[in-house]
């Protein structure tokens, strides 16, 4: 697993949790995960679930299955980005944009995202497109941020298209230039 990147995501972590606390006194709070399991959740609502950050607990921490799918090698970087910890979809901000970090939750989770990445770099292989693998995502249902699996670099792309904008030389770079954006629930 890449250290480099665990560092990053979890630094990140860290001062996203940290700005919760300070704003609002409490851990993140998500209505999305509302009911869903998850050794993250340390406090429940009235409709939205508080959590915080716990070790990835798989002994394997890679996206193989997904390799193996597909028959390629993934960027070293994403096994780390998505096996270094479960947590809650994280918002912030990169340079102005308004995007959510797509994590983890449970284990039943990281199956459907393994099954949902194999899904993406199916449809990019039917319409002849690069591969990538998706990290966040935007208020828009067509765009995405990705990991050009091809270069490592973070792109904005539209699903679908070879309209693609990179936005960072690699996910590291990304994570230490994102911006937590704290939304409080209720």
């Amino acid at each position: 697993m890449n250290t480099i990147t665990s560092e990053s995501l979890s630094n990140f972590t860290k001062k996203y949790v940290s700005q919760w606390l300070e704003q609002t006194d409490l851990p993140p709070a998500s209505v999305d995960l509302y009911g869903i399991p998850s050794p993250c959740v340390v406090r429940t609502g009235e409709n939205w679930v508080y959590w915080e950050p716990q070790p990835f607990p798989l002994e394997d921490k890679s996206l193989h299955k997904v390799a193996t799918a597909l028959d390629i090698n993934l960027q070293e970087d994403i096994h780390g980005f998505y096996t270094t910890q479960l947590a809650g979809d994280m918002k912030a901000s990169f340079e102005g944009l308004e995007l959510s970090l797509v994590q983890v939750w449970n284990e039943d989770d990281f199956i459907r995202l393994q099954e949902n990445l194999i899904g993406h770099l199916v449809t990019q292989k039917r319409l002849k497109l690069s591969p990538t693998l998706f990290i966040a995502t935007l208020d828009s249902e067509i765009e995405m941020i990705s990991m050009c699996n091809l270069t490592g670099e973070i792109i904005l792309e539209k699903f679908g298209s070879k309209d693609r904008r990179v936005l960072s030389p690699d996910i590291n770079h990304f994570m230490k230039a994102l911006l937590p954006i704290i939304k409080p629930q209720g």
